[in-house]
């Protein structure tokens, strides 16, 4: 198969960039704020960690920020010195819209959710050229009724959605795309492009926003920035914008109408919020000025927050475009540029590069899926910073902080300090970065840009991110938490990936993993397993919602939980690991010895988990013939959890199979693990066909045999069960009837199948795993079932769907299983996506029908979208799934090895077996 530098991708001019010399330049500006920077840990100085109380909604436009900053369509440098977004006002809102809204935790019947429609909709990965579109409603934006109606609804009832107010009816709403494109690295425009859906006429403010983050006023140090009007200049009216630290740019901007420029101060309004006496103009002068016609809150000349406002009158359906342009000061082009023709080179070169990336796909909508979920994921890009320990302790001339908060939230991660770019699951419900979530984004990443995929991975094993101790950080509202150890999986897609494009293999960033994650690895060991048996208990591990009992916190029934996923997750790292260090001692053979040693991790792991009936540290049910978690109370006894969930099947992603033609010729590699497996007989039988003469040629490492294999997957294949026309689900159907129920000391709680949305707070909102269609785990089982194909080959046959009386190869079925998932996205016969179900005025405008949300995860039944609406991050993943040739990178059966290692009679009745 040759590399896909074969097909141009780093020929074409946005390829160039990615490996040219000023990428650091070209990255240097890009979409980097968040869509809620309110509400967040980072904000939340109050004493017992109520983030949505502290800084609600309704004080974001009225108070500065710490830690970021945010917008709607926000763009900036790194870090934040200047940012850019689009504010908005129809003249009956009761505040102009600069910022997303959405409900808090407490608010949603299921949680937080962002009530806004909007799409990302092209973007490269050097953010030369960024598309994204949100839709405004000509009349008042229904705030209240939001809330009022979310807090009516009970768990039991869907949410109520920004279209079901009826705001958005009759197309009673602004199409607003919002585009940027660079003329150099720092030289940048924004266009933005107003279109009147409706018959009737209508009017909008349009206010491209200019402003200075605000440092000043927590750093305490002098040097503050400044936005001053010259009206009068060969270029009309512009604002000079000057950073003592970073020199002076300039901004214009033009229209079809007069812009009037509009300034303020990007400082906390004190008389708003806090009753105070303050000068200003705040903050929020420029909202004030427009809704309540206040002139004393702006300025006309100078400030640190400016707008370029716009007045427009729209007939039906009539459009209007104008422009923001921000240059330094002695930039090319200064008066002269082109606009129009700036964008139509950008846009041409982001189709040139995608061009050449989907060479392989021949399917028109899988080309525009895959090129919206990698849009998505480069849109959701963000500056993170957070400084534990300045949070914590106050800033020089603010007010201290509780002391009490010192022993709460993070409160052991006081080494915390983050200040970069990070790949975000989404920048409103989840602005913030999740560790395992990242490891997801990374292999996505890795498709178009390589470079910043490993940047993300090393950025997690960085002495300021990574404790002490060795644990990777979870998320900022509990930094502690157990995330599944996925990294050592990314660490080696991204370096396959890596080397397919490029044609070179990173070394240096492949050996700086594997020394971090060995620190890593010895931290789960040491915490992880309660009594060195090799049966671990993670805690949280992501799977909130499919057990009876919250894994992060203690048990109300005492004792603990020996986890059947965190067992199977290590199992996997083990392998992970060995693999990265076989792949190194390629060119350093004293990585052999290491990677022997995990090796050897594996199979005492393997032995733990896998032993039978009678054994006292087992999760495998012989009687379901499935793998539990087990419950031991503090009396002794041990219960097996008898849920079947995909707890049970994370044991397939434990596999690998060793290529004896890859790694055979390894110095003392052969000698070492026939040594091993001569002495520990228990284990060898773990291993087929490794000492077996003439059939040593590929070894399978896994959980599971050919009988336990074929087990889980009867239930995992069967759509009665865990399949779906989407996927595999979260949670067998098996329970839709049959719930489970756990029974102790006269308090009964259960578990019961629900497709989508949970009915259950007890685990918080947004943790809805009772069911849904995730596709993590989806694009995990499929790579496994990839790996596994590699040793059985096609002879192996599996019935698929389970009960149908049709038997396939394992990689035929890990093809449907992928194209099922790609299903949820794409248009079916009908001409629908089922995961826009819930958006039906937008899939029957033939206008909006090709805008894709990717949620958080997915209902199990009908495919809809559920949870987070802008999730793509590891819903990203579906980028990887449509293009197989990327997918199948490290799971292709060598020729040489099927040649070598025929499945004759008797292996094939041990498989059968």
């Amino acid at each position: 198969m040759p590399p896909l530098r074969a097909i141009n991708l780093l020929q074409s001019e946005e390829g160039s960039r990615l490996h040219g010399p000023e990428l650091d330049r070209w990255r240097r500006w890009g979409p980097y704020l968040s869509e809620r920077q309110w509400g967040t840990v980072r904000e939340d100085y109050s004493e017992y960690g109520t983030a949505w109380d502290f800084f609600p909604h309704d004080h974001a436009r009225s108070r500065m920020y710490r830690w970021g900053e945010d917008g709607i369509a926000g763009f900036g440098n790194d870090p934040l010195d200047w940012c850019i977004s689009l504010a908005l006002w129809n003249g009956h809102d009761p505040i102009i819209k600069e910022r997303l809204f959405g409900l808090t935790n407490a608010e949603g019947n299921h949680g937080e959710d962002v009530k806004e429609l909007y799409f990302y909709l092209d973007g490269t990965p050097t953010h030369s050229y960024m598309k994204m579109l949100y839709k405004y409603p000509h009349n008042a934006y229904p705030y209240q009724d939001l809330i009022d109606e979310s807090r009516r609804r009970g768990a039991d009832q869907p949410e109520y959605e920004i279209l079901d107010t009826g705001v958005f009816d009759d197309s009673r709403y602004f199409d607003v795309c919002v585009e940027y494109a660079k003329h150099t690295p720092d030289d940048i425009v924004m266009r933005v492009t107003v279109e009147n859906r409706a018959d009737q006429r209508a009017a909008l403010h349009v206010l491209p926003q200019f402003w200075a983050r605000n440092r000043w006023a927590w750093s305490g140090k002098p040097g503050k920035p400044s936005l001053t009007l010259e009206p009068n200049t060969e270029e009309g009216a512009r604002v000079v914008a000057h950073n003592p630290a970073l020199g002076t740019m300039i901004v214009t901007a033009s229209a079809q109408q007069p812009v009037e420029w509009l300034f303020c101060e990007n400082e906390t309004n004190v008389r708003r919020i806090f009753g105070v006496d303050g000068a200003g103009p705040f903050k929020d002068g420029i909202n004030d000025y427009l809704v309540d016609g206040d002139e004393q809150a702006i300025r006309r000349d100078k400030g640190t927050r400016a707008a370029a406002h716009v007045a427009l009158g729209f007939a039906p359906h009539e459009r209007s475009v104008l422009y923001l342009r921000w240059r330094p000061e002695a930039a090319p082009d200064a008066v002269s540029l082109d606009l129009e023709g700036l964008f139509a080179r950008r846009q041409a070169e982001a189709d040139e590069f995608y061009a050449a990336l989907q060479h392989d796909i021949t399917d028109a909508d899988a080309r525009l899926v895959q090129r919206q979920a990698l849009a998505g994921m480069l849109w959701t890009k963000q500056y993170y910073q957070f400084d534990v320990t300045r949070w914590h302790d106050g800033d020089p001339g603010q007010p201290k902080p509780p002391k009490g908060r010192r022993q709460g939230r993070n409160a052991d991660w006081r080494h915390m300090c983050n200040g970069d770019i990070v790949s975000m699951p989404d920048k409103w419900e989840y602005p913030w970065y999740a560790s395992w979530d990242l490891a997801f984004h990374a292999a996505a990443f890795a498709m178009i840009d390589p470079d910043f995929a490993k940047k993300q991975l090393l950025l997690l094993v960085k002495e300021r991110y990574m404790h002490p101790n060795g644990q990777l950080p979870a998320y900022e509202w509990a930094f502690s938490d157990a995330n599944p150890p996925v990294h050592a999986w990314a660490t080696w897609r991204v370096y396959e990936l890596d080397r397919e494009i490029t044609g070179v293999g990173d070394h240096e960033f492949l050996e700086v993993m594997f020394h971090k994650l060995l620190l890593n690895f010895s931290w789960w060991v040491n915490r992880k397993d309660a009594d060195d048996r090799n049966i671990f208990q993670g805690g949280f591990l992501g799977l909130d919602n499919v057990g009876i009992f919250d894994r992060s916190s203690p048990l109300p029934t005492g004792g603990r939980i020996d986890q059947a996923d965190g067992t199977a997750w290590m199992a996997s790292y083990a392998l992970d690991l060995m693999q990265i260090g076989l792949e190194l001692a390629m060119t350093n053979s004293a990585y052999v010895e290491i990677a022997v040693k995990f090796f050897e991790h594996f199979l005492y792991i393997a032995e733990a988990v896998s032993c039978g009936e009678g054994c006292n540290t087992g999760l495998w049910d012989g009687h379901d013939e499935f793998f539990y978690d087990v419950l031991h109370l503090p009396n002794g006894t041990r219960v097996p959890m008898r849920i079947r969930s995909i707890v049970g099947l994370i044991p397939l992603f434990a596999v690998h199979v060793l290529e004896e033609q890859v790694y055979g010729h390894l110095p003392g590699l052969r000698e070492r693990l026939v040594w091993f497996l001569d002495h520990r007989p228990n284990l060898a039988k773990l291993v087929s066909r490794w000492t077996e003469p003439g059939k040593g040629k590929t070894t399978l490492l896994s959980l599971l045999r050919g009988h336990r294999m074929k087990s889980l997957l009867r239930r995992a294949l069967d759509e009665n069960e865990f399949l779906s026309e989407h996927g595999v689900r979260a949670l067998s159907r098996v329970h839709r009837d049959s719930p489970y129920v756990f029974d102790h000391d006269g308090v009964s709680v259960c578990i019961q199948y629900q497709p989508a949305e949970s009915d259950s707070r007890v685990f918080g909102g947004n943790s809805n795993w009772r069911g849904p269609v995730w596709i993590p785990v989806n694009y995990l089982l499929i790579e496994s079932l990839y790996e596994f194909y590699r040793y059985y080959g096609d002879e192996f046959r599996v019935e698929y769907p389970t009960g149908s009386g049709n038997s396939f190869s394992l990689s035929e079925i890990a093809d449907d299983l992928a194209r099922r998932v790609t299903t949820l996205f794409l248009k079916d016969a009908h001409g629908a996506r089922p995961v826009m179900a819930a958006y039906p005025m937008l899939q029957a405008d033939p206008r909006s029908q090709d805008l894709i949300l990717f949620h958080e995860y997915f209902h199990g039944d009908n495919g809809r979208g559920v949870g987070a609406s802008h999730q793509t991050g590891w819903s990203g993943l579906v980028a990887l799934l449509l293009h197989p040739r990327m997918m199948k990178l490290s799971h292709v059966v060598p020729v040489a090895a099927s040649v070598a290692a025929p499945v004759d009679e008797d292996t094939a009745a041990a498989m059968a077996r």
